[in-house]
């Protein structure tokens, strides 16, 4: 009986672990190919979280400013829109996206895609 429950309990933690995914509350990372062909799709928004000044230097074409510390329940409604909009969120390096991404999903965001940093992109860019 106690190999019964046991195993039931293991079973049961097992079911509820994730694969990191969307459907268990957070955001997934890609990669910046993937990133790039996503961006065609009609109403995807690419975000970078950086700050203005990084963003006036340059940026990813279609881009839209959100840095990562202004992000707030009020501030990504008026960027994003809908909270099942597909969002790829990108910085400098890769650090502040994982950051945002994160805060994202706790604002109940359910499309979060990181792709890291405009250091190492390599399509097209523009500057304000």
């Amino acid at each position: 009986m106690k190999k019964l429950l046991f195993l039931s309990i293991v079973l049961l933690l097992l079911s509820g672990c994730g694969s990191g995914n969307q459907s268990n509350g957070s955001y997934t990372q890609i990669s910046q190919d993937t990133a790039k062909e996503m961006m065609a799709q009609q109403g995807v928004v690419i975000l970078d979280v950086r700050e203005q000044s990084e963003y006036n230097e340059r940026h990813i074409k279609g881009a839209v400013l959100l840095p990562v510390g202004t992000i707030d329940a009020r501030s990504a409604a008026d960027v994003i829109g809908a909270k099942d909009t597909v969002v790829l969120v990108y910085c400098r390096s890769g650090n502040r996206s994982k950051t945002a991404a994160a805060a994202l999903v706790k604002l109940g965001y359910t499309n979060i895609y990181e792709f890291g940093g405009i250091l190492t992109w390599p399509y097209e860019t523009e500057q304000e």
